[in-house]
């Protein structure tokens, strides 16, 4: 559990000591197998997810019963419907790993408390947000800016580590194209 704690705090670059030695003292770790949730649709986010290990996909279920995927979390990540984690109220989403996943869990009621304790923590929650933030925007303009070749070349480009551990499936949910189009995008790509 060490390493994990280890590689979390790594990521609070601009924590002092002190405030590294307060949050360790409230993170746990949990180990998910694939097919596991770690929300569901319904449920309040109570712990931020700091994923270590493993790989994440967000989803939600449309009005035909349809999952589409909006998004996928990966190794040194967060994973969270933050917009609902903030106000503590129930998630539209389902977040279900697609492999073995190791992630390190900060209570939401230590956040607030560090917020009130910590100058630093209020700037690190900012940066979480502005992430969270710029990666919704991205993916809605990429919708109203971006042929669906062009979101998939976007997605590959920016993600590389992940072709080959998400299913065609999942990416051409995510892409918001039929798998079938995403299959034709790939040939004509490979033929160039």
């Amino acid at each position: 559990m060490q390493k994990y704690f280890d590689l979390y705090l790594e990521h609070l670059s601009h924590a002092t000591e002190g405030e590294k030695k307060f949050i360790k003292e409230h993170l746990t770790v949990r180990t998910y197998n694939k097919g596991d949730y770690f929300l569901k649709f319904g449920e309040v986010q109570s712990d931020m997810g700091y994923v270590c290990e493993g790989l994440i996909r967000r989803f939600y279920i449309n009005e035909k019963g349809n999952k589409i995927t909006t998004g996928f979390t990966k190794e040194l990540e967060y994973v969270t419907d933050y917009p609902s984690f903030i106000r503590q109220i129930p998630s539209k989403y389902y977040f279900q790993c697609l492999e073995h996943t190791t992630i390190v869990h900060l209570p939401y009621s230590t956040i607030i408390e560090s917020y009130k304790k910590f100058k630093n923590s209020e700037m690190q929650g900012r940066l979480i947000a502005e992430k969270v933030l710029t990666i919704l925007n991205d993916r809605v303009e990429s919708f109203l800016f971006n042929t669906a070749e062009e979101r998939y070349l976007k997605f590959i480009n920016e993600n590389p580590d992940l072709i080959q551990r998400v299913s065609l499936t999942h990416l051409s949910s995510f892409l918001g194209i039929e798998r079938q189009s995403l299959s034709r995008i790939r040939r004509k790509i490979s033929k160039k």
